[in-house]
């Protein structure tokens, strides 16, 4: 390889690494309630913020678009997604059968390690349920369902189901969990685990599939007794 030939690739990665990383960092701005649920992104503050130019920025943003992350308005701009229950019903509907499905693989599998690395998962989540100790047990529960769909190996599955919790992280409000919540997510958790661990596909995916739904049935139960959407947090 010739130098030229290596200073422009240097080049290109450099150029075309940009964008990435300018995705990661604004997806992280977004779901962790620096930029607002239905406002509009400023691209010129974005862009003095990261100390770049606004073409990067916007290569970024339409990256998000395609997330379902924000959405570009016609002569209005760039606005942070704010979703609607109607959608959030539907990403629930889609996300239970990706689910349901890496449950079906993980039991066709029947990885011992997978296994025991999820049965420890479950000691740690039922000791923060127990205590009703919120913060320790949301991280938890988002590694296992992560874990779970990793385990399978199959990429596909893994991007689409990430990018629909992704969405669903913008629906929301104040945290009106409950301690009985919990425990309740955590039994179905366990019986998911259960299941994988015997190597029935078919229990395997209803046992992850109906986590999901139910899940939705208590976050609209929520909603409504609240009259307001509370903040999905994957239970």
């Amino acid at each position: 390889m010739s130098a030229s030939t290596t200073a422009r690739d240097v080049t290109f990665l450099r150029l075309n690494s940009l964008p990435m990383l300018l995705e990661r960092e604004i997806e992280s701005m977004i779901l962790d309630g620096r930029l607002s649920v239905g406002g509009r992104v400023n691209e010129n503050q974005l862009a003095a913020t990261f100390g770049v130019s606004r073409g990067p920025v916007r290569e970024a943003l339409r990256s998000l678009e395609a997330l379902g992350l924000v959405e570009l308005l016609p002569n209005r701009g760039v606005f942070i997604r704010r979703l609607e229950i109607e959608q959030v019903v539907e990403v629930y509907g889609v996300r239970a059968a990706l689910f349901g499905y890496a449950g079906r693989l993980l039991a066709e599998q029947a990885d011992p390690d997978v296994i025991a690395r999820l049965r420890a998962m479950l000691d740690e989540m039922s000791a923060a349920a127990q205590v009703h100790d919120f913060d320790r047990y949301y991280p938890l529960n988002f590694a296992f369902h992560d874990l779970v769909v990793a385990s399978t190996g199959n990429t596909v599955l893994a991007a689409q189901y990430r990018g629909l919790v992704k969405q669903l992280r913008l629906y929301r409000a104040g945290n009106l969990m409950t301690g009985n919540t919990l425990e309740l997510s955590n039994e179905e958790h366990a019986r998911m685990v259960d299941a994988i661990a015997r190597g029935d596909g078919d229990a395997a995916y209803r046992a992850c599939f109906d986590h999901v739904e139910r899940g939705k049935e208590r976050l609209l139960a929520r909603s409504a007794s609240a009259g307001a959407p509370p903040q999905e947090k994957s239970a």
